[in-house]
């Protein structure tokens, strides 16, 4: 599974750092380093919503409050 989260201006003031901080957390502490690519990428073209993900190409905007519920729902429980 390939997680990306947007690193570009405008997510990394709505939390970027955060949200990769807590799922770079949340996938460490179940294990899964070997199932989950997490990585970043500069600007994905969604910029007036939160801080974009995509999981597998499917895009998502979170805040950094979501990520735990974001992990269980998109990550943990489709692994």
């Amino acid at each position: 599974m390939t997680v990306t989260v947007c690193i570009g201006n405008s997510c990394h003031l709505k939390g970027s750092r955060r949200v990769v901080e807590g799922l770079a957390y949340l996938i460490s502490e179940n294990g899964l380093k070997d199932k989950v690519d997490l990585g970043g990428k500069f600007c994905m073209d969604n910029c007036p919503n939160g801080v974009c993900v995509t999981v597998d190409d499917k895009e998502f905007s979170i805040t950094p409050d979501m990520i735990e519920d974001f992990f269980k729902a998109e990550i943990l429980d489709k692994v």
